[in-house]
């Protein structure tokens, strides 16, 4: 997932979207973009396998988080304001399952925190 993440937003970058510092190319981008969603619905099986129903409903939500953040490097979708909302959604789904998934394997504590967009040191550059 997390290198589908990172095609699908550096595709946006090329589009004109915020969070990413490294703009794809989409003609090579989507290319890569579908041989990253081949690995992972390949690898899909194993959370199938060993995560419980919740973690694996928490999966399913993170997936189409990103699939609708794939809407947007594919060209169609092209609102900068729902592209805030939908990364932002990703990362929320990527920590619920991160916590169900950490819970599965029997790792004691909370995950650690998620980044936010803007990273604060950016939110700096534009207020000075």
């Amino acid at each position: 997932m997390k290198h589908q993440i990172n095609i699908a937003q550096r595709i946006g970058a090329a589009r004109g979207f915020q969070h990413a510092v490294d703009p794809l190319d989409p003609d090579q981008g989507l290319a890569q973009l579908a041989e990253a969603e081949a690995r992972r619905a390949a690898e899909w099986e194993m959370v199938l396998l060993v995560g419980d129903a919740e973690t694996i409903a928490a999966a399913r939500k993170w997936h189409e988080a990103v699939w609708n953040v794939e809407l947007y490097a594919r060209g169609l979708k092209d609102d900068p304001v729902g592209w805030e909302r939908a990364v932002g959604q990703m990362s929320r789904a990527r920590d619920d399952f991160y916590a169900l998934a950490r819970r599965d394997l029997g790792i004691l504590g909370p995950p650690p925190p998620s980044g936010n967009w803007p990273r604060v040191w950016q939110k700096q550059d534009e207020t000075n």
